[in-house]
């Protein structure tokens, strides 16, 4: 529902561009071409609104895999497996997987 208020700046860019353009058809020299840039500016700025709003709304709150400082988890889709809180034990069975270091000489 809030992306569909991007449809307001969109609509006024819209109307913004038509007038600017109108004006710049009865317009001479420099002027005229200048005002006909503006215009389709203004065209290219409110399509991109619409566009940015679309993507906004069909990205909603996915991180892809990606950490969010806000929330303090991993994406549950992501492949990366959660990390265990630094206070937790080591697993059962841990120290028999680690690969023995060879003796140092004296």
């Amino acid at each position: 529902m809030p992306y569909l208020l991007a449809l307001l700046p969109a609509t006024v860019l819209t109307i913004a561009g038509y007038v600017v353009l109108y004006l710049s058809a009865r317009s001479e020299g420099s002027l005229r071409t200048f005002g006909r840039y503006l215009g389709y500016w203004a065209f290219t700025l409110a399509a991109l609104v619409i566009l940015g709003a679309i993507f906004a709304a069909a990205h909603g709150h996915h991180q892809h895999g990606m950490y969010c400082p806000w929330h303090g988890d991993w994406d549950a889709r992501s492949e990366e497996p959660r990390r265990p809180p630094a206070s937790s034990p080591a697993a059962p069975g841990a120290a028999e997987s680690e690969i023995p270091t060879p003796p140092t000489r004296q």
